[in-house]
């Protein structure tokens, strides 16, 4: 994308989810949410989220940002309704925090809007240091 607009600030970002040493999918169908529920309940875990920016004339930046998270123990109740919303599907670890799994976290140390995806501090921050104008 930098090399077919050489005149543009390009960003990219991508967020995993571990637990210990295993990264958990971005899961694609109910069995893998199902089971990544199953690891995160009662658990913490650490989500990563990369972020790169390409700036006009090929300098870049990049953080990685890490957000721990404690999830409660789910019931075979709270995975069933988590199924059943859809909302898992297609997310890294099996939720999203912003929807209806905001209310499994017990506890969030770190930075909320990279959970959900983008750092928006970090990448901000990334953004003017290659100097990126508002307007």
């Amino acid at each position: 994308m930098a090399a077919q607009e050489p005149a543009a600030f390009v960003l990219a970002a991508d967020t995993v989810v571990a637990l210990g040493r295993r990264i958990l999918p971005k899961a694609e169908t109910e069995a893998e949410v199902r089971r990544c529920l199953e690891l995160l309940s009662g658990r913490s875990h650490r989500v990563l989220t990369g972020v790169c920016v390409i700036a006009p004339g090929g300098r870049s930046a990049h953080r990685l940002v890490e957000t721990r998270v404690r999830f409660k123990r789910l019931s075979r109740t709270d995975v069933e309704l988590y199924l059943a919303c859809g909302e898992g599907l297609g997310k890294a670890g099996g939720y999203g925090v912003q929807g209806r799994a905001g209310a499994f976290v017990t506890t969030l140390q770190g930075s909320y809007p990279s959970v959900v995806g983008l750092p928006l501090y970090e990448t901000a921050a990334l953004l003017d240091g290659l100097g990126y104008r508002r307007s």
